[in-house]
Order: C-alpha cells, then sequence, then structure tokens
C-alpha cells in the first residue's frame, strides 16, 4: 500500500527545507509597508493567469526536468509589483500541469512552486537595486535592472534544479549542469527583454484602452515559438521510430541476428552499470549499444547475409559499416554525444590495435566503446553464423577471458566476469530470446529548447574474425 505522503531522499528533502526556510525569509523581509502602493485586484488578478497559463506549457529536458514560459512572465511581474507580491504570486499559482496527479509528489510541487518563488523575488530585489543606483539614467536603470534580475533568476533557478537532480540522481553537477543547463544562459539573456516589454505593454495600452489585449498578443507570438518547437520535436521523434526501424529490419533479415542489438545493449547496460555509471549515462551507452551497427544498412545484403566466410574483399566491406553509421545518422549528429558517436565509429577497435576502422589502442578507444565492443563480441559468439556454429555461455567467457589485454580492455573484461557469473538474463541467448521486451529508445537523449523557467519533473532516486558480427 502506497504511503499519502511519501518522502523523498533524506538529502533532498534537507535541502528542500533549506530552499523553503530561504523563501519564507525572504518573503518577511519584502512584505510591503502599511503605505505601500498596491497594484488593483483585475492587476493581480490578470498576471495570475498568465502565470498558470505559462506553467500549462513545458518543454521536456534530460535528467526529468522541464522549462517553461514562466521566466517571462516572473521578471514582468517584478518590474509591475512588489517582489514580495511578485514573488508570493509566483509560489503560490506555479503549479505544474501534473499537480495533484498521482506521479507528481507533492515535494516535486513543492520544491518548484519553492524555487520558482524564491528566484522571482531575489530577481526583484536585483530590479529594485538597479532601480535605486541608475535613477539618473532611465534607460539605462531599466536595461541594467533586467539584466541583474534575470542573472540573479538564473542562477537561483537552474542552480537550485541542478542540485536537486545530483542528489537524487547522483550524476555528477558538471554533468547536469552542462548537459542539461549550460546553454541556457543565453536564451535567458535573450529573453529577458521580453519581460520588460510585456510590463511596459501593460503599463501602455496600444488597443483597446487596457494592456491586458497587449499583453496577450504578445504572449500568443510565445506560444507560437513554442509550437513550432514541438513540431520540431516530432519531427526528430518520426527520424527516431525511422532509426528504430531499420535496426528491428537489420536483425530479422538474419536467424543468426535475431534481437543482436538488443542484446548487446543489454549486455553493454549491464557493464555501464557494474562500472559506476550514472543511471543517464546508462540508458546513453544502452541506446549506444542499440545502433551500434546501423551502418550495415548500407552493406548489401548479398555479403551481409553470406552463408560462408567472407573473401578479404568482402570483410573490407564489411569494416566500412563503422563509418557508414555515422553517415546514415548525420541528420540527427546535432543530438548524439560524442560518446556514443564513438560507440558507432569505433566498436571494432581492439585493445592491441588491431582493429578498424583508425586502429585506435588501449585507452585511445573510447570507454563506451570498449564496453560495447565486449558485449558485441559475446553475443555474436554465443548467437553463432552459418559459417561457424555457436559457443557455449562459458566458451564464450573463457575467450573473452584469452583476450582481455588483446582484443578487449581487461578492466572491462573484469567486470564483465563478476556480472557473468552472477547469472545474468542476457548469459543465455534463448533464455534472453524468450524473455526479451522493449528496446532502449531515444526518449533518454538531450531536446533542447530556447524556452525559460526550469523544473524539476520527478527527481527520483531517478570477435574479430571475418563476417558480420
Amino acid at each position: 500500500m502506497k504511503a499519502l505522503f511519501p518522502l523523498p531522499p533524506l538529502r533532498v528533502l534537507i535541502f528542500l527545507l533549506v530552499l523553503l526556510g530561504a523563501f519564507v525569509g525572504l518573503i518577511y523581509l519584502l512584505l510591503p509597508r502599511p503605505s505601500a502602493h498596491l497594484p488593483s485586484a483585475l492587476d493581480i488578478t490578470f498576471w495570475v493567469i498568465l502565470i498558470i497559463l505559462s506553467k500549462r506549457v513545458a518543454v521536456t529536458l534530460p535528467f526529468n526536468a522541464s522549462m517553461s514560459h514562466a521566466y517571462v512572465v516572473a521578471l514582468a511581474a517584478i518590474t509591475l509589483f512588489p517582489p514580495g507580491l511578485a514573488a508570493g504570486l509566483v509560489f503560490v499559482f506555479s503549479f505544474n500541469k501534473d499537480f495533484g496527479r498521482p506521479g507528481y509528489t507533492w515535494y516535486k510541487d513543492l520544491f518548484n512552486r519553492t524555487q520558482s518563488g524564491l528566484a522571482t523575488g531575489l530577481a526583484g530585489l536585483a530590479w529594485g537595486w538597479a532601480q535605486a543606483h541608475f535613477g539618473a539614467h532611465p534607460y539605462l536603470q531599466e536595461a541594467a535592472g533586467i539584466l541583474a534580475a534575470s542573472l540573479v533568476y538564473f542562477f537561483v533557478n537552474v542552480g537550485s534544479v541542478t542540485y536537486i537532480i545530483y542528489l537524487a540522481s547522483g550524476a555528477s553537477l558538471r554533468k547536469v549542469w552542462f548537459e542539461n543547463f549550460g546553454w541556457l544562459w543565453v536564451s535567458y539573456l535573450v529573453q529577458a527583454p521580453i519581460g520588460l516589454l510585456l510590463a511596459k505593454a501593460y503599463q501602455t495600452p496600444l488597443i483597446w484602452g487596457w494592456g491586458g489585449f497587449t499583453v496577450l498578443f504578445m504572449m500568443l507570438l510565445l506560444y507560437f515559438s513554442r509550437f513550432y518547437w514541438d513540431e520540431k520535436v516530432k519531427i526528430e521523434a518520426a527520424f527516431d521510430d525511422t532509426i528504430e526501424v531499420l535496426v528491428a529490419a537489420l536483425d530479422a533479415k538474419d536467424p543468426f541476428t535475431r534481437l543482436h542489438s538488443e542484446r548487446v545493449a543489454a549486455i553493454a547496460g549491464s557493464i555501464a552499470k557494474r562500472m559506476g555509471f550514472d543511471e543517464q549515462d546508462v540508458k546513453r551507452i544502452t541506446y549506444a549499444a542499440r545502433i551500434h551497427d546501423i551502418g550495415k544498412v548500407a552493406i548489401p545484403d548479398s555479403i551481409l547475409l553470406k552463408p560462408g566466410k567472407l573473401t578479404p574483399e568482402e570483410f573490407d566491406l564489411i569494416k566500412t559499416h563503422p563509418t557508414k553509421g555515422l553517415e546514415v545518422l548525420h541528420p540527427m549528429q546535432s543530438r548524439l554525444s560524442k560518446e556514443v558517436q564513438g560507440v558507432i565509429a569505433h566498436h571494432h577497435e581492439r585493445w592491441d590495435g588491431s582493429g578498424y576502422p583508425s586502429r585506435l589502442k588501449e585507452e585511445q578507444i573510447p570507454l563506451w566503446a570498449r564496453i560495447v565492443a565486449l558485449a558485441d563480441a559475446y553475443e555474436a559468439m554465443t548467437a553463432g553464423r552459418a559459417y561457424s556454429p555457436a559457443k557455449t555461455p562459458q566458451e564464450a567467457l573463457n575467450e573473452i577471458i584469452m583476450q582481455a589485454g588483446r582484443q578487449f580492455d581487461p578492466q572491462v573484461v573484469k567486470h564483465f566476469e563478476a556480472l557473468w557469473h552472477e547469472d545474468p538474463i542476457w548469459k543465455d541467448r534463448e533464455e534472453f530470446l524468450r524473455r526479451y521486451t522493449l528496446p532502449a529508445h531515444l526518449s533518454g537523449l538531450p531536446l533542447r529548447s530556447g524556452s525559460g523557467q526550469v523544473s524539476a519533473i520527478s527527481p527520483a532516486s531517478s570477435s574479430g574474425r571475418p563476417g558480420p558480427s
């Protein structure tokens, strides 16, 4: 029976409480004085609606994060309202579209609200500081104010999300920052003036005597850009599906290679996990293993499915499949990390430097490629070919141990041997074929967007012989 109020990991809970305490303290310091001029109920209602709407439309990021246009709305709010009021409104009304659903727990919601409110309040202080120090230069005052506010918002918002993902997932701070958010600072600075423009448009009505109409028109332009992004993501998803179909078709051509890529992916993922890779990298190594042989779609079937041994000329053609793989994936190359590309290009390199296509040796071979190379060889040996009977799992293990330091990275072999003795599902090929379910998919790859505020969605405890292989 599930708990009504599930708790996050202790260190996540501690960070959340510290963040909440900082926000409550800030609100107390920013409470408006009795004599302060407060906005009208219409003003507050209108911006509350914008805050709610901005959080309803979000773009997914890797590491279980998302981003929305709430940043732009928050910047506009701090230029119109006292910083304490703006921060309070953002905290109360910036609930996620999944708010109330079982998978969106109370601590995720509280964290997202708290860091959003804290970022807004501190950005409001930065805006106020610029108004006090550049009062003699109105244009410089506003430019410096919005720049300072956007930078403060960026570091508080992105910094807190980065840190809680680090606490929850175990991924390094550097990895989370640069793969998720390192490129976002440009987007924040570019969009900062939009927040100021929204505020100015609200204060200076252009149509029908009320600034809200102008703001709504500008927000429509923002959401149109988001719609464009969604269409781009759909196109990329269709390309991903095409790659999946190509890999499946490649494996289905030959009974000896049925589910070859899936089993290689399972083995490589197990090794990566054993070697201490974080969850996100395990997913990417698994995916890289899944598509490592994609270049074989460019090899004629008469060679790829030849029942006997290949001639030297035919094997030379087979040896082009790593580079052809990168050519096939060129349209989506910007979405593939250099590590994934390294697997595709170098999974047939050998530790002693006698592999192909670049004759790299030892540490020159990318680590991910060394892992997949071993997984690929074990799968090929235990699957067999028309010209070469399958080895038993024990025979294949013995072969891999013998090749440690020659064909394979000795450290990877040690991890593989330890895993093999734990009787994983992939150890026996027939057992794997019976129990196989679903392949890894590109959902783990990063998607970039030019939107604004980021949030934490789910900080969960988060062979060398000639012939095809």
